[in-house]
């Protein structure tokens, strides 16, 4: 039996949720600390979202496998690295496949959001480009930031920086949007 699509705050608070208890862990003790707890939280949200609407969402089971390969790594070789590569690795694979999907035709973004909007064939290309050219901007920002500055501060950018700038992303998407809408006539549209 299919529940409800959950609601949009308890939504984000599991999507966002583990980062938080990464980032007050982290500033509490230590990236070794925060990195375990990030491991459990982000389970443990995955397990919740899953007890609530029945359906493992993909994007968010990527996300959880890739934190535990490179948490425990982290923490079995009491690195940091491994958990700063991460969403570099994240980054990477997410754009990797929405540009795989537009070389096969099949924008991945509409197969994942079709119940919630609905864009012309044109409107998802281009936004799941759009989407895949921003995965790859984050991942090469990470890379920049974990190299260059501490780790307490490469914390807060994934908590302050990234949150912001992906919530930006997606706000400078909705004219794009409601120009392709399958009800609309999409207009010129220069990128």
């Amino acid at each position: 039996m299919t529940k409800a699509p959950l609601n949009p705050f308890l939504k984000l608070v599991l999507e966002i949720g583990p980062l938080v208890v990464f980032f007050v862990a982290n500033a509490k003790f230590d990236i070794f600390t925060g990195t375990a707890a990030f491991m459990v939280a982000t389970v443990a949200a995955l397990a919740a979202s899953y007890a609530l609407t029945r359906r493992v969402p993909v994007m968010p089971v990527v996300s959880a496998v890739v934190i535990v390969i490179f948490g425990s790594l982290t923490l079995i070789l009491h690195d940091a690295l491994f958990i700063k590569l991460k969403p570099t690795i994240i980054y990477v694979l997410f754009g990797g496949a929405l540009i795989g999907g537009l070389i096969f035709n099949k924008p991945l973004l509409a197969i994942v959001f079709d119940q919630m909007f609905h864009l012309t064939e044109e409107g998802w290309r281009k936004l799941t480009l759009r989407w895949a050219l921003f995965f790859f901007a984050l991942a090469v920002l990470n890379e920049i930031v974990w190299r260059t500055q501490s780790t307490d501060f490469w914390v807060s950018f994934k908590l302050f920086g990234v949150i912001p700038l992906t919530f930006i992303f997606m706000a400078l998407q909705m004219p794009l949007m409601k120009r392709y809408e399958a009800s609309n006539t999409p207009q010129q549209d220069h990128f």
